[in-house]
């Protein structure tokens, strides 16, 4: 699978704000919004993932249409994926 650009960028951003939670917990910050910052980077994770499955889906759909395949089972799979990662 090629990975998009857009994945790359999500899992950066998702970096940088742990990177800020760690700082923020290093200087004592409040709970509240350490708390904040950590439901952000799960947010942008989760997108992540939810577009990793959505592209790779897509691109298989379009081999097993090529192919004559059923694409049932991969529409299966896609779902447990997401399913799996929350």
């Amino acid at each position: 699978m090629d990975y998009d650009k857009r994945i790359v960028n999500r899992l950066k951003r998702a970096e940088g704000q742990i990177k800020g939670v760690l700082t923020m917990i290093e200087q004592n910050k409040d709970c509240r919004d350490v708390i904040t910052q950590l439901s952000a980077s799960r947010t942008a994770i989760d997108r992540a993932i939810a577009l990793i499955v959505s592209i790779n889906l897509e691109q298989c759909v379009r081999d097993s249409v090529e192919t004559g395949q059923d694409s049932s089972e991969l529409i299966k799979e896609a779902v447990n994926l997401l399913v799996k990662s929350n």
